[in-house]
């Protein structure tokens, strides 16, 4: 009873933080204004195991970001999805969660000079 409830509670947790990315960055703007820009999306994965309770690779924000940004620029609306895929699903039932992927996207609009 006691390993089941452990299996329970644990999970893949992951923090990002905009304060690292080295532009300003920004969750939302303005209601009913738009920055403008370009938008992008960009996807990049992070690898737990044993079923969520270590990090082997984690996902790097600044990395998926450097072509994206230039010097002066800022990004706007920033999203950050995470989630499984059909591919992550089947090789997590395959490793019995001893290897759990993760895709992780980073959404928003590249706004400045």
């Amino acid at each position: 009873m006691a390993a089941a409830a452990l299996l329970l509670a644990t999970g893949c947790a992951q923090t990002f933080d905009a304060t690292t990315l080295g532009v300003p960055a920004s969750l939302a703007s303005d209601a009913g204004q738009q920055p403008t820009g370009e938008a992008f999306s960009v996807t990049t994965h992070s690898v737990h195991g044993f079923w969520g309770l270590m990090k082997f690779r984690s996902p790097s924000v600044q990395r998926a970001l450097a072509g994206q940004l230039l010097d002066g620029q800022a990004i706007s609306n920033v999203r950050i999805k995470v989630r499984s895929s059909v591919t992550d699903v089947i090789f997590t039932i395959l490793t019995a969660g001893l290897i759990v992927p993760r895709s992780v996207t980073v959404e928003g609009v590249v706004t400045g000079p």
